[in-house]
């Protein structure tokens, strides 16, 4: 899975936007963003593109105290399984036309009760999602999740479960066109892998990134 996230003011964040041509626009910084907290994407819609603010859970509803919004309780869509985008009832609806990316600078996984700070060497990370807009009334609220993929050999020292989908400036294009519908043309990025270096953080949480030991950088395939 993945566990959290940071985005961090930094030259690396503000070069994704930039690949992502959201140039000058760059997400909320946050250092510790949870399952269900507020996060933001970039979706694309009448050939533009825009940064959208969401609820990390694809399906959300009213709190019960009336007073905004929470996930749904009875399923979690944190985060989708890459081999259940073309199965699921949920997934299978929003796949084929609701593609995002969310710009973050590192993820966050844990290791019992150590916290890794994860992300591409000298990168920030794109990471692959979906996204929905909900409407309660007159209002609108948007939700995304993470897609991730199996578990790979050289991450699953820090996680063995799963790893997220991080793509590439050349998959920016054709992953947020939300009028190509032909999914299959994705098999090969759901497949597990490890596009580039990535620097593996122990830190002290993911409130305070102080490093407490040494880097790692597992090598891509």
């Amino acid at each position: 899975m993945c566990g959290r996230f940071n985005v961090t003011d930094s030259p690396e964040i503000r070069a994704l936007m930039e690949q992502l041509g959201l140039p000058g626009i760059t997400p909320r910084f946050q250092h510790n963003v949870p399952p269900g907290g507020i996060g933001e994407f970039v979706m694309e819609s009448g050939d533009a593109r825009y940064l959208l603010s969401g609820i990390w859970s694809l399906l959300v509803e009213p709190r019960p105290d009336g007073h905004g919004y929470r996930p749904n309780p009875k399923f979690h869509t944190f985060n989708a399984r890459s081999d259940r985008l073309t199965s699921s009832p949920l997934w299978k609806k929003v796949y084929p036309s609701n593609r995002c990316i969310i710009p973050v600078s590192a993820f966050h996984e844990w290791q019992g009760k150590q916290v890794y700070n994860v992300h591409p060497l000298n990168e920030a990370t794109a990471l692959a999602g979906l996204w929905q807009s909900w409407y309660f009334g007159d209002e609108q609220v948007n939700s995304f999740t993470v897609i991730t993929l199996p578990p790979h050999p050289k991450f699953s020292h820090i996680h063995p479960k799963s790893i997220p989908l991080m793509l590439r400036p050349k998959e920016f294009d054709l992953w947020l066109d939300p009028h190509f519908h032909q999914v299959e043309a994705f098999q090969k990025l759901l497949k597990t892998r490890i596009p580039v270096p990535l620097v593996c953080e122990p830190v002290r949480g993911p409130k305070d990134l102080k490093l407490v030991g040494d880097v790692e950088v597992i090598p891509s395939d």
